[in-house]
């Protein structure tokens, strides 16, 4: 016998089908169903595909043409109601018939119709059997598919805890190679100072070889104008030695004309002496005549006598003369020559010594120039290979520096919080505490190196983890260093807001502004305008050009003052209360891109950092200070700069819009330590005030409540897109080392460990945006 499941296509993964019924069990469970409890039928006709395939034809129209008897047989159950749908009408149809007969008594046509009626019942409620088998079958489906659905669920959800700790991993592993590019460009910085350095100390080098050289020049110079020299006396000395032996030639010559005369003076007195043979013969010859000339002949012999001693006088005089010349001249010529050989020898020793010497430096400068030379090329071939992995080091900086800036800005939006960073300040001769009595130290963890800080409390250390910790002993620029790449995200097209927070007297104003006129302590905001001039400068070679508009503004008694009107009254005069110039309502609008603005404000196009400056300048001396028990110039408002940023790049048609918030807030002090009375009073109470509903903000924010209080405040309603809305924001939170500050030290270290971990929005670059509106947006 036949069962309805046989009518039903085969399921795979389905459950087994209900047991097969036989009709007489049908019957009888249809005979044994209460007629006050039958299934109700709902509204809505109750037709649908049989499970054979065909379609099944409407009660109605199958019982208006034919019997329902001899159409189906009450042999099987899928023959009887296989092709017979009933609707809500048939079935109301059917309970409301009555029976009727010819008369009041026709009993069995009365029957007759009750055995239809019979009929038709059974097969109905065969019907909805049939109907309730397929809805339990299709329940277990539908269950099975929930089922089927739950594991697929179970299995989606166990890939995504997969892909969740994939993506925490590669977080990790981005911020692992975000510190490894750190220490790279870190150590490519140090190697690059070291090759500056080492270029530098090989000019020096150079330099001061080519100076040797230079000096080795002009002595080699020198000594061949004194070798020239040395030859030239060299070659007077030969001449004068020849002139010497041409005086000695003719001093012989002279010697031999000397001895001629002496030959000629030895005639002279052989013919004087043959004189006086002839006049002896003549005497004897004129003996004769000797007596009469006696007189004449004794005259004549005196005077021969005389005549004889002159002449001998004059040859002994003539000979003493000669050898006195002979001698006088061999003394002159023997002491000239040797005063002229020695002195000749002494120079010719002085300039051959000097020759030597001469040429030994030669030699020595010779070896010199060509080890300079050798040691100059050297260096020179050292200077290109340093040259070269120089160039090589600015391009791997460069490209560690994009590679920097893109995994800073991934890790800034995947971290979509706000971050913090603590400073603390020196300790102070007015804080009245030695160096021993220190609240606060710094672990040395590798975890917590740089980013943890500890405070005692009575004896109770109260440990704190931020972004990064300054000690006492940063500088100014060491806290540059580590917000320079967020400054920069304002020129890429975000919006930057940077804020200090603390106690009075903990170091804001002097971390935000310091002092402008000393370059090492020029604060955040000098610097960060620096540093925006300089590379939005640097990048017109790129092809950008950018416009800048600032403007000073301070919430002061949450009353907001323009800085930078030229009708308000000088700052020092606090006492006022007004907003400074009549007639402006500096009220703050929001507009539907999240942008905010101060109507009234005074904006300034600004084109450079002396500009800048000059406003930076005039905000300081219109803004509102006081004197405190805990500050002698307490800052008794809340003071905010903004710089907005339009960039554009001629080449690629981008358009960048950035904004730079720098905002130095009041400091929260307790009224028994300020001392505060009068206008000072009031102003600690606003201050303190806006301080609470700041507070407010961040913990609604930290516990994600649906409704944030930004407008119980100017301050927390003009910050309104920096802590809730899509900029990247940080806090500085000041604390002063003084014990007695101790107190206020943790309150604003707890306050800033809850705004670091407030979820806000994820950073959104503003690019390819229509010219903006002259009027500024503070985000």
């Amino acid at each position: 016998m036949a069962t309805r499941s046989q009518n039903k296509p085969p399921l795979t993964s389905a459950p087994p089908p209900p047991a097969p019924r036989s009709p007489s069990n049908k019957k009888d469970n249809i005979d044994e169903i209460p007629i006050d409890k039958r299934r109700k039928i709902g509204s809505g006709k109750m037709v649908g595909p049989a499970n054979s395939g065909r379609t099944r034809q409407a009660f109605s129209v199958v019982n208006a043409g034919q019997d329902l008897a001899a159409g189906y047989p009450a042999s099987t159950a899928s023959s009887e109601c296989g092709g017979i749908e009933f609707t809500l009408e048939d079935v109301e149809a059917l309970l409301n018939e009555k029976m009727k007969g010819k008369n009041k008594f026709d009993y069995k046509g009365k029957c007759e119709q009750m055995t239809e009626y019979v009929k038709k019942l059974r097969l109905c409620l065969k019907w909805f059997i049939e109907r309730e088998d397929n809805h339990v079958f299709e329940q277990e489906k539908l269950k099975n598919m929930v089922e089927s659905t739950e594991k697929e669920r179970d299995e989606l959800e166990m890939q995504m805890k997969n892909k969740e700790e994939e993506a925490n991993n590669i977080i990790a592993e981005l911020r692992k190679n975000y510190a490894s590019l750190e220490a790279r460009c870190t150590k490519e910085e140090a190697d690059k100072l070291a090759a500056f350095e080492s270029n530098k100390r090989e000019k020096d080098a150079r330099v001061a070889a080519e100076s040797a050289k230079a000096s080795l020049s002009d002595e080699l110079k020198k000594t061949c104008e004194e070798l020239s020299s040395a030859n030239q006396k060299i070659s007077a000395v030969n001449e004068m030695y020849k002139r010497l032996q041409e005086y000695n030639t003719s001093l012989q010559q002279y010697n031999s004309k000397l001895q001629t005369e002496v030959a000629s003076s030895n005639e002279t007195l052989k013919r004087v002496e043959k004189e006086k043979a002839a006049i002896v013969e003549n005497l004897s010859t004129l003996r004769g005549h000797y007596n009469s000339l006696q007189d004449q002949l004794t005259y004549s012999r005196a005077s021969q006598e005389e005549a004889i001693k002159q002449r001998e006088a004059l040859v002994n005089e003539v000979g003493s003369l000669r050898g006195e010349l002979l001698q006088v001249r061999d003394d002159r010529d023997r002491q000239l020559l040797q005063d002229t050989c020695s002195s000749q020898r002494n120079q010719i020793q002085t300039l051959q010594h000097q020759l030597a010497t001469a040429n030994e430096k030669l030699q020595r400068v010779d070896l010199s120039v060509l080890q300079t030379r050798t040691e100059y090329e050297e260096q020179k071939k050292v200077i290109e290979d340093l040259n070269n992995c120089l160039a090589d080091a600015e391009l791997q900086i460069i490209e560690a520096d994009k590679l920097r800036k893109k995994l800073h800005n991934t890790i800034l939006e995947l971290k979509g919080n706000i971050r913090v960073f603590c400073r603390v300040r020196p300790l102070l001769l007015d804080d009245g505490a030695s160096s021993e009595t220190t609240v606060i130290s710094y672990p040395t963890s590798t975890e917590a190196l740089g980013r943890g800080i500890d405070i005692v409390q009575n004896g109770q250390k109260h440990p704190f983890t931020f972004d990064q910790v300054f000690s006492h002993e940063a500088s100014q620029q060491d806290v540059f260093v580590e917000i320079s790449q967020l400054v920069q995200s304002a020129l890429d097209g975000y919006k930057v807001c940077i804020f200090a927070y603390g106690q009075t007297g903990s170091g804001k104003t002097y971390t935000m502004m310091g002092k402008p006129e000393a370059q090492e302590q020029k604060g955040l905001i000098p610097r960060s305008l620096e540093q925006i001039f300089q590379i939005s400068q640097a990048l017109i070679s790129q092809g950008w050009k950018y416009k800048m508009q600032a403007s000073m503004l301070e919430i002061y008694n949450e009353t907001i003052r323009d800085l930078l009107s030229t009708n308000r009254s000088n700052g020092s005069d606090i006492s006022r209360a007004d907003n400074g110039v009549a007639g402006k309502q500096y009220a703050i609008k929001h507009d539907a891109n999240g942008n905010t603005y101060v109507s009234d404000l005074t904006i300034v196009d600004v084109c450079s950092i002396n500009e800048i400056s000059s406003l930076l300048w005039q905000a300081s001396q219109n803004r509102s200070v006081g004197k405190t028990q805990m500050n002698e110039q307490s800052s008794r408002s809340h003071f905010v700069f903004t710089l907005r940023i339009s960039g554009v790049n001629e080449s690629t048609e981008q358009q960048v819009q950035g904004v730079l918030n720098l905002i130095d807030l009041a400091g929260s002090e307790r009224l028994s330590k300020s001392g505060s009375t009068g206008d000072r009073l009031k102003e600690t109470q606003a201050i303190n005030l806006s301080l609470k509903c700041l507070s407010d903000v961040i913990f609604s924010l930290a516990k994600k409540e649906d409704h944030v209080p930004f407008r119980n405040s100017k301050l927390t309603y003009l910050l309104q897109p920096c802590l809730g809305g899509d900029s990247k924001t940080l806090m500085f939170v000041n604390i002063s080392p003084s014990p007695s500050s101790v107190g206020e030290s943790l309150c604003s270290l707890r306050f800033a460990a809850r705004v670091n971990a407030c979820e806000i929005g994820i950073p959104r670059r503003q690019t390819n945006m229509r010219p903006l509106d002259s009027r500024l947006s503070y985000g």
